[in-house]
């Protein structure tokens, strides 16, 4: 992958602490995101926002340990930084309880962000950063300056509404969802869910956006937009824990279609990048863009 310039994405909202049975970890959707670009030798800049305490220096420490940098992310004096509780079933299934509010609930706007994402080649948002009316607004001022936004669902209960949802995916150009999460947006919506194509096709037409990527777990992703479809089955590996794959997978779907490579192998990637972060503990473990090519490699040459 060779980039004629270096590509910028910015990713907004929610940086926090994972509590894992076996420990503590950095952790948040956009921060994940983040870091896998950055690991693929994108340009990824994190606005947030931490509490101004030892858990939230300990998170400026880790992003600028691991290269993404800290320059956005607020801090708050009223509010703490985030922490949740993440339990792991016995499929290595991941369940959260979030606290609320917190600092990440309170991102202010500020008049320098609107050159930073006007500048960026994509930028990367969820539903639950902006769960708050506070980084609500914030959000939606942001949106109006960014040229190729990417709304990562990312469903988070109670921390959502439909009608919440349905106004992000009407900002959207494109959307990453997961299976559950687009039955229950076709069910709140009226959509029928018995075929995936047609269910797409009238979620296309509602809200109006250009691409909608699903993953699938076990089962792959597919990708549509409103001329063609691809699919791309699972890599067959042995689960540590699901946290975080789905962002290591966007984060390498869009490092490939910003590097103008076909979307067929734009989602190979992607499927890939998921199982290899899948087989390791924790969203953000520590690797190189060599380690994951050997691992692509291995799994095509070698199976």
């Amino acid at each position: 992958m060779n980039f004629s310039e270096i590509k910028s994405v910015v990713c907004f909202g929610e940086i926090l602490w994972d509590n894992l049975p076996d420990g503590k970890r950095p952790g948040g959707a956009p921060m994940n995101v983040a870091y896998h670009l950055h690991k693929l030798g994108l340009q990824s800049h994190l606005i947030s926002s931490i509490g101004n305490d030892e858990a939230g220096k300990a998170l400026l420490d880790f992003l600028n340990r691991i290269g993404v940098g800290s320059n956005w992310v607020q801090i708050d004096d009223n509010h703490e930084t985030s922490q949740v509780l993440a339990s792991i079933n016995e499929e290595n299934e991941v369940s959260y309880e979030i606290v609320a509010p917190v600092a990440w609930d309170y991102i202010k706007w500020e008049e320098k962000m609107q050159e930073l994402i006007k500048k960026s080649d994509a930028f990367v948002f969820g539903s639950l950063g902006s769960r708050n009316e506070a980084s609500r607004a914030t959000l939606f001022r942001m949106l109006d300056h960014a040229r190729y936004k990417v709304f990562d669902v990312n469903l988070r209960a109670p921390h959502y509404s439909p009608e919440f949802v349905s106004d992000l995916l009407k900002r959207a150009d494109m959307v990453k969802i997961n299976s559950a999460e687009l039955g229950m947006i076709a069910e709140w919506n009226g959509i029928s869910y018995s075929k995936e194509l047609d269910c797409i096709e009238s979620i296309f037409s509602k809200f109006g956006m250009n691409e909608i990527l699903i993953t699938k777990g076990p089962h792959g992703a597919t990708y549509y937009n409103k001329n063609l479809t691809y699919e791309y089955p699972a890599y067959s590996i042995s689960v540590a824990d699901t946290i975080g794959s789905g962002d290591s997978f966007l984060a390498a779907f869009l490092a490939m279609k910003l590097a103008g490579e076909p979307l067929e192998v734009a989602l190979d990637y992607a499927v890939a990048m998921g199982a290899f972060i899948t087989a390791q503990s924790g969203a953000c473990p520590e690797y190189s863009k060599f380690d994951f090519d050997r691992f692509l490699w291995k799994r095509k040459w070698c199976a």
